[in-house]
């Protein structure tokens, strides 16, 4: 008997805990996914050019690693949003371009921007009712995401547009399954650390969004 009220108990606190780590993750994903579109917004307003790769990769590495380093302190969450705005601050030359440069780009940038959400709640959500554990994606997803990236800076190289287009759709599905994937870590007490599970879901919904803008792009003969 008292070994089941200690089950129970036990069962009890872990329940709860997976909760707090749920409920903080989505308030501070919200709250950088706003941060990060105001900054995608100032960006455009002010015609600021894309930072190029280079400082884009040393930004977004830079900052990851700080994230990393001081995850279980308050600078981790400064550098959370430090990290998203930064992200902001890059994607919106991006939207910029399409809606200046393209005649129907306002109905591409909305459509990935609907999609994305779509795919991200959609598969939240489908994670959260079905309690589906996951985990065995993570080593799949893992060499997948590497191997985009390789092909991804490969093809700086080669220019191929086929290719290009290729990697856009591997995102798209390595994307949705890191979302359900870390979901799933959250739920069945893989991932206890709000922060990085923020984020790990925002660089997933960016590089969706971004990936599904380049494919309307194309599919829309622009």
């Amino acid at each position: 008997m008292a070994n089941e009220h200690t089950y129970v108990s036990q069962t009890g606190t872990r329940a709860i805990s997976v909760n707090k780590v749920l409920k903080n993750t989505y308030i501070l994903l919200a709250l950088t996914l706003l941060f990060s579109a105001a900054v995608a917004f100032v960006s455009m307003s002010l015609g600021l050019p894309h930072p190029g790769l280079i400082i884009t990769l040393v930004g977004f590495y830079g900052l990851l690693f700080l994230t990393h380093k001081f995850q279980n302190s308050g600078l981790g969450i400064l550098f959370v949003f430090a990290l998203t705005g930064f992200m902001g601050l890059t994607i919106g030359p991006i939207i910029s371009h399409y809606i200046t440069a393209i005649p129907n780009g306002h109905q591409i940038v909305v459509a990935a921007m609907s999609t994305t959400g779509i795919i991200f709640f959609g598969l939240s959500a489908y994670i959260l009712v079905t309690g589906k554990n996951m985990a065995f994606m993570g080593g799949m997803l893992f060499a997948g995401i590497l191997a985009a990236f390789v092909l991804m800076i490969g093809n700086l190289f080669f220019q191929s547009p086929a290719l290009q287009l290729a990697i856009a759709a591997m995102f798209v599905l390595l994307m949705s399954g890191l979302i359900m994937y870390q979901t799933s870590e959250i739920i069945h007490g893989g991932e206890t650390n709000y922060v990085l599970a923020t984020v790990t879901l925002f660089v997933s919904i960016y590089n969706l969004f971004q990936s599904l803008l380049m494919l309307f792009g194309v599919f829309g003969d622009e």
